[in-house]
């Protein structure tokens, strides 16, 4: 009966740490990111009675006698199933769909979360405002005039810099996409100017300079007499502008000192190639000539007349009748469908994508990725240890974390402008308290029975 009184105890015992854990489960209800504990029991060693024997010619076998010592506490489980996702609106608040958890450092110490309650701090860092820790990530870089994300590069703070420059960007590509209209009538030498006019089709589009300035840049189509399918264009920048900016065109060598060139078009309507005044041809490939202007109101070097700046005008590619300069017999159209210059700008937003890349949006109109959001995956999720404040750190059976972009290698992906919420289910959470209730009442029932037939044995000399 002794043996039943310390049973027991050890179920009353660890039916509070399950009431402990389901209680904890409860009051983080409404925690964001937080995943709930399960208590799994196991029961104790039991004591040895009489062992097995064998079965012999004679009787059969006979089972051991054992009887248990009580239970005990066998593991409590972290639940890492994904929690529901609530909508904020907050463009810095980030919910994880699948698996992965952010990576938060303090000092040289790495945390990982599932609550993405994020923001940003005085210095532009994309920090937990709840604690400061920075969340983790890549910087985009700057290499040969494209911005990169290193996702192999080591991890870095976040900054996300609202109000910082970008810098004003010279034009040095533009594409060019209109149809000439073949039925435009041919225009011969000495003709009136109006009759020019006439037949002559006219593209414009703005183009900038180093400094930002925005500049006109006009390219007027005229038919040759004579020739069928062959056009002259003539290039000029800023055509009204009170001082002239000496637009020069060339192909190939650096040695033409006028502003047009011929385009030939095949008979099926595609271009087909482009010669400058020098008789220099490209047929092949995609087309392209360089244009170069004089910049106004540039600091001039000693011994140079004047600053040039130059850009290629991208015709197309031979042959081809998408994105490329042709001629159908269908009504003339404008199309210069892209630059890349721009103004200077600021900083005025930010958006987030599902693949954690953060995109600024300047009020010069470009969207230029600043950074990438990093997430930590485990062998064993289930092994982290819990840090407090919603947050883990590796153990010794969690496995190294492999961390990564978003979206890819089995890391889930970020949705913006939401929460996740707990993965407590309240109705299964009260069902346990229901039933870890009833197994502390049992257990104490044991003792109190064990108790009155230890006073019975006690009562029977009287």
């Amino acid at each position: 009966m002794m043996r039943s009184l310390y049973s027991g105890v050890s179920g009353l015992q660890n039916h509070q740490i399950r009431m402990d854990v389901i209680g904890n489960n409860i009051s983080n209800v409404n925690t964001t990111g937080f995943k709930k504990g399960r208590v799994n029991f196991q029961d104790m060693i039991s004591q040895m009675m009489s062992g097995a024997s064998r079965p012999t010619d004679e009787v059969g076998g006979v089972n051991p006698k054992q009887v248990g010592l009580g239970m005990t506490v066998a593991s409590i489980d972290t639940i890492h199933t994904q929690g529901s996702l609530q909508t904020t609106g907050v463009n810095t608040d980030l919910a994880i769909q699948g698996d992965g958890f952010f990576v938060l450092r303090k000092g040289d110490k790495n945390f990982y979360t599932r609550a993405g309650v994020f923001g940003l701090d005085e210095d532009g860092y994309l920090v937990n405002p709840a604690n400061g820790l920075r969340v983790q990530g890549w910087q985009a870089e700057k290499v040969g005039g494209q911005t990169i994300i290193n996702t192999t590069a080591a991890l870095q703070d976040l900054i996300i810099p609202v109000g910082s420059k970008d810098p004003a960007f010279a034009t040095s590509e533009v594409y060019l996409a209109c149809n000439l209209d073949k039925r435009l009538p041919e225009i011969p030498e000495g003709a009136a100017p109006e009759t020019i006019a006439q037949g002559t089709w006219t593209a414009s589009y703005d183009i900038y300079d180093s400094f930002g300035n925005t500049h006109t840049l006009r390219i007027d189509f005229t038919k040759i007499p004579g020739e069928p399918n062959r056009w002259q264009a003539t290039v000029n920048v800023d055509p009204d502008a009170e001082t002239p900016t000496n637009t020069v065109v060339d192909i190939g060598a650096e040695n033409s000192t006028v502003n047009n060139f011929i385009i030939q078009f095949d008979n099926l309507g595609t271009i087909q190639s482009v010669e400058d005044a020098n008789g220099d041809i490209i047929d092949a490939g995609n087309l392209q000539v360089n244009v170069s202007f004089d910049v106004p109101d540039a600091t001039i070097p000693e011994g140079e007349v004047a600053v040039r700046q130059a850009f290629n005008l991208n015709l197309g590619e031979v042959g081809s009748a998408v994105n490329a300069v042709t001629q159908f017999a269908e009504k003339s159209s404008t199309k210069v469908y892209k630059q890349n210059g721009y103004s200077m700008g600021y900083l005025e937003g930010f958006k987030i994508d599902q693949n954690g890349v953060i995109t600024g949006v300047y009020s010069n109109g470009n969207n230029r990725s600043l950074g990438q959001i990093a997430l930590a995956s485990f062998v064993n999720p289930g092994g982290l240890e819990k840090e407090g404040e919603t947050m883990f750190r590796v153990s010794l059976n969690s496995g190294d974390p492999n961390i990564g972009p978003p979206n890819f290698a089995g890391k889930g992906k970020l949705i913006a402008g939401a929460l996740e919420m707990s993965n407590v289910d309240l109705a299964e959470s009260f069902t346990d308290m229901i039933v870890t209730q009833r197994g502390f009442q049992a257990n104490s029932r044991t003792i109190t029975t064990s108790d009155q037939m230890l006073q019975e044995l006690l009562t029977l000399k009287r």
